[in-house]
């Protein structure tokens, strides 16, 4: 290995190191790197490197520009990412390393000083001068490192244009936490291998996933805390729709209570800041420093969202625009400071490092795989030991469901199966989705006229941890609540599970122990046991929906994990146990 000077570069670079691995890579890393050398030493120009969010993809990346620049293999390093912010950011990282990266390069001058060892791009400055950097990429021996490569291919015409460009390059890295797309377009410069589907996925060289590096210490654990709540609105037909954010309903009905549920003029999303603001200040006993950030789907709700936040910690929250000129330096500004709360629209969603973050609110209707894993990434870099992420989350499935299953590993396929009815998998990414990263895209319902958010409320619905649910409903300010909020702010994985018991256990007893109000309503047993069936019946719907199983045969397996007749002989108590059983179904537990 050299001895040049990335090896004082911390693993967690640019900011703090994660605990306990500065100075020297992390395992992880040290590995990628080894395998990297031995592919390059064998004359392979391509390696595709897959690590989560938050790993250290920047530090390793600088690492191999490091030795092949010392063993004369190249004298040249371009770096393509998605964003103007990341240019400057790798071109910061690169620079305390010996390698200086010039982020304003222009195409339209084309040329730059001599005091430069490369450049750092964009996906988009590439696509519209493919013929420039192809003759800067002849001109010496050079490292192109693509930087989220999944975006090469959200267009053909960008596809195309970097495959031309970079195809001279001497080597190419090409690095993404989140490797998969909706399309079917091959990426540039990464490997396809048949599965035994038969389908082409894409073939990482190096693997490092959410799992590996939570076990590894590299990355905190997540809560996630969900919020539902009553809603309301009013359809293009004037009618006026009343439900319950969370609970079974129609596709169309699912979007506009979400999408009520996030308009700044209700009573949701105040709440639900309130109750991130104080899971901050229990955070921040422990992590002196940290921070928040709310990812809103638009400029508007942004900016409403900072009035909320300005009201409740009276500070001024900084907020983040991605169409701003000065987007980049705010957001250097809040990274190097202690104030508390970031407002956001997409362009922090990606890349961009933070690391001081530990509470973010997911107030966007965006629900492709591909964002929410990046838009947790942001919240999930460790600097010491027991730090703990907390995302805030409407209780809508989609949401959840991503939430269960962010450990899992998925590669980009080539000739997908489509689904049954015909819609993309629950896996499939928007399009477009490097255009909107620097552009504020318009978010369906809330700004459309047929659609008025009317009012809406919300309440604690459970805390998701390691693909289980804890707590109960619980109303907004209450003791219940409470003890979720106030959880402390550094804890080992598995004293978090622990509390999260105990928690959970306090909470029922509370519950079984609670008096009766003096003079409740009456209702006769048959209609509460039929408004039962009802509500377990749309469960099953549901459910039966999402998996594709026909509704008997999820009854039956209602009746089999649970015990007990058919449903029409089956007693209160049962049907309310099956109910239960359902749910947690929703979010992966069985």
């Amino acid at each position: 290995m050299s001895t040049s000077a990335a090896h004082h570069l911390s693993p967690a670079f640019p900011e703090r190191a994660a605990w306990g691995t500065a100075p020297k890579l992390r395992a992880w890393q040290e590995g990628a790197l080894a395998a990297y050398l031995e592919r390059s030493a064998a004359g392979e120009k391509d390696f595709l490197t897959v690590a989560t969010p938050g790993a250290g993809k920047t530090t390793y990346a600088l690492q191999v520009a490091t030795e092949l620049l010392d063993r004369g293999l190249i004298r040249e390093v371009t770096v393509v990412a998605p964003t103007e912010h990341l240019k400057h950011q790798w071109a910061d990282a690169a620079a305390r390393v010996g390698i200086h990266l010039n982020p304003a390069f222009a195409n339209s001058v084309a040329v730059q000083s001599h005091e430069y060892g490369g450049v750092a791009l964009t996906y988009a400055q590439v696509a519209s001068r493919p013929d420039l950097h192809r003759q800067r990429t002849l001109a010496r021996p050079t490292l192109v490192i693509l930087d989220e490569i999944h975006h090469g291919g959200d267009a053909k015409s960008w596809g195309d244009a970097i495959r031309g460009a970079f195809e001279p390059a001497t080597r190419r890295l090409s690095l993404t936490g989140t490797p998969f797309r909706s399309d079917t377009s091959p990426i540039p410069f990464v490997r396809y291998e048949m599965d035994e589907q038969g389908i082409l996925r894409s073939a990482a060289d190096h693997s490092y996933g959410y799992a590996e590096a939570l076990r590894d210490g590299v990355v905190r654990p997540v809560l996630f805390l969900a919020y539902g709540g009553a809603m309301r609105w009013r359809t293009k037909a004037g009618d006026e729709v009343a439900a319950r954010l969370g609970e079974p309903m129609t596709k169309d009905a699912a979007a506009q209570a979400w999408r009520t549920a996030l308009d700044p003029k209700g009573e949701w999303i105040p709440s639900v800041l309130r109750a991130a603001d104080k899971r901050l200040t229990e955070v921040r006993r422990h992590v002196p420093d940290a921070g928040a950030m709310v990812i809103a789907s638009n400029q508007t709700a942004a900016r409403a969202y900072a009035r909320h936040l300005e009201r409740i910690t009276g500070e001024k929250p900084t907020v983040v625009l991605s169409d701003d000129s000065g987007a980049s330096t705010r957001i250097e500004e809040y990274a190097a400071g202690t104030s508390r709360w970031l407002v956001a629209v997409r362009m922090v969603s990606e890349g961009v490092d933070v690391p001081r973050l530990c509470v973010g609110v997911y107030a966007t209707s965006t629900s492709t795989p591909l964002f929410f894993a990046q838009a947790v990434g942001r919240f999930v870099r460790a600097r010491k030991r027991g730090e703990t992420a907390s995302v805030f989350l409407p209780s809508v499935p989609v949401v959840l469901e991503l939430a269960a299953t962010m450990e899992a590993q998925r590669d980009h396929a080539l000739d997908r199966p489509s689904t049954d009815d015909g819609e993309a998998s629950l896996w499939a990414e928007e399009e477009g989705l490097l255009a909107t990263a620097n552009r504020t895209e318009r978010t369906l319902g809330i700004d459309e006229p047929s659609f008025e958010a009317l009012e809406s409320e919300a309440h604690f619905d459970h805390v998701l941890f390691d693909k289980q649910q804890f707590g109960l409903h619980a109303a907004v300010g209450s003791q219940e609540e409470q003890d979720y909020l106030g959880l402390p702010g550094l804890l080992e994985p598995d004293q978090v599970a622990t509390l999260l018991n105990e928690r959970q256990a306090k909470q029922s007893r509370q519950t079984k122990g609670s008096t009766r109000p003096t003079n409740p309503a009456p209702v006769s047993a048959h209609r509460a046991l039929a408004a039962q069936r009802k509500e377990l019946n749309s469960l099953v719907a549901a459910y039966a929906k999402k998996t594709g199983a026909p509704h008997a045969n999820v009854h039956m397996e209602l009746r089999r994990a649970c015990g007990g007749p058919e449903l029409a002989q089956a007693s209160s108590e049962q049907v309310t146990e099956r109910i239960d059983r359902i749910r947690r179904w929703f979010v992966g537990r069985r």
